[in-house]
């Protein structure tokens, strides 16, 4: 068997080669986006498109049969295909950040290369549902003969239309040490997985972000990779917040850029340009640089998976977070604002961009819960809050 340490990667595969396969890719998307996302349908052509390219083990090391691309590239992956067809990026961004955490725990020595090597060989779709579980977790595990018997109702589950296997968790109240949550993965093919086919929202529609029901499914023991103690943070937060924040946000980045440019267009075309037009853009494009600085401070926080799961990490990628949101949100109004009434009509398509950045508020943490975790921690913290 082939390890990394016996092949070290110590280049990247040609960055511009996988930039030209979204691109390519992304113009068949873009001529679809519009009907799925009136039928609120899933983007099945997309998928079978993207698994054709290895897109979905394009995170995986070279040494384990996938495309070996940085994190940080997958990044501007992702980012590049929202211009396209934003529902396919946010969907796809779900999977790559649980790709993204099982290679961070692959080089700090917390396992994870099985999972890899099927993602790169199968082109298996991972679905998450940690974002709407976060601390206190939802459902209930109980004991049974080998492991659990697990009873749980997750929404949000993006990609669930496709997925392979959930990853998720449920609280179990452990006889001895009291409320724990369990976390671990479920084939979406076990007996138990239900399907509700429920995502009807006002943006995104193309996710297929279901809710997942699950009844009774048996876990086994030797599935469970995480016990914590339920309500309690926990280190893994932080490695959540900085694999998923960073390539989640690069999605709403990639739409704020697409609506600059879309009222930019709808500007030029005005035969009697408003005199406070150029002034708007100007505006527009200011939010636009504020969201992608952030942004990129995200990764540099990240910094390639290189990074040490402490609560700065953590707390600081969910405050770039609240920031990167807020500035494509505003991007978006303002680009509806120049464009005028033809923003308005579904065929322009920056009405569409304008209803799935709305989304951006909803991962976690959303903003009031962001600021009140930030200010309880500086609050607490011993240094002064410029240092902490």
């Amino acid at each position: 068997m082939i390890t990394l340490e016996e092949k070290a990667i110590t280049t990247e595969p040609t960055h511009s080669s996988w930039l030209e396969q979204i691109h390519e890719l992304g113009r068949d998307f873009e001529t679809r986006a519009a009907e799925h996302d009136e039928e609120d349908s899933f983007v099945f052509e997309n998928y079978a498109a993207l698994k054709e390219r290895g897109f979905f083990g394009a995170l995986v090391p070279e040494a384990f049969g996938g495309g070996g691309v940085s994190f940080s590239t997958m990044g501007e992956l992702l980012g590049t295909l929202a211009g396209y067809c934003s529902s396919t990026a946010l969907a796809s961004s779900m999977h790559q950040h649980l790709v993204a955490a099982t290679l961070w725990k692959f080089r700090h020595g917390q396992g994870g290369e099985p999972l890899l090597r099927n993602v790169a060989a199968k082109q298996l779709v991972l679905i998450s549902t940690g974002a709407n579980d976060w601390l206190e977790s939802s459902g209930e595990a109980v004991r049974a003969d080998g492991g659990y018997r697990v009873k749980a109702t997750k929404p949000f589950a993006s990609q669930s239309a496709a997925g392979d296997v959930l990853v998720t968790s449920a609280p179990y109240h452990d006889p001895d040490a009291g409320w724990q949550v369990l976390h671990f993965p479920v084939p979406m093919n076990a007996s138990g997985v239900t399907i509700l086919n429920d995502w009807r929202a006002l943006g995104m529609r193309a996710t297929g972000s279901h809710t997942v029901r699950l009844e009774g499914v048996f876990v086994p023991e030797t599935s469970v990779g995480l016990r914590r103690p339920r309500g309690q943070f926990h280190p893994f937060f932080n490695v959540v917040s900085a694999v998923a924040l960073p390539l989640v946000m690069s999605v709403y980045v990639g739409i704020a850029r697409k609506a600059a440019q879309l009222a930019i267009v709808a500007a030029k075309a005005q035969k009697r340009p408003r005199p406070h037009l150029a002034g708007a853009i100007g505006a527009m494009m200011n939010e636009l640089t504020s969201a992608e600085v952030h942004l990129q401070d995200m990764f540099r926080i990240t910094n390639d998976l290189d990074f040490k799961p402490e609560d700065r990490v953590g707390r600081d990628e969910l405050s770039r977070k609240t920031n990167t949101a807020n500035a494509c949100i505003g991007v978006v109004t303002k680009a509806m604002e120049i464009a005028g009434g033809i923003g308005f009509y579904r065929s322009f398509g920056l009405e569409r961009l304008f209803r799935d950045v709305q989304a951006a508020k909803y991962h976690p943490l959303p903003q009031p819960d962001q600021q009140q975790s930030l200010g309880e921690f500086l609050l607490r913290a011993a240094e002064s809050p410029a240092r902490a």
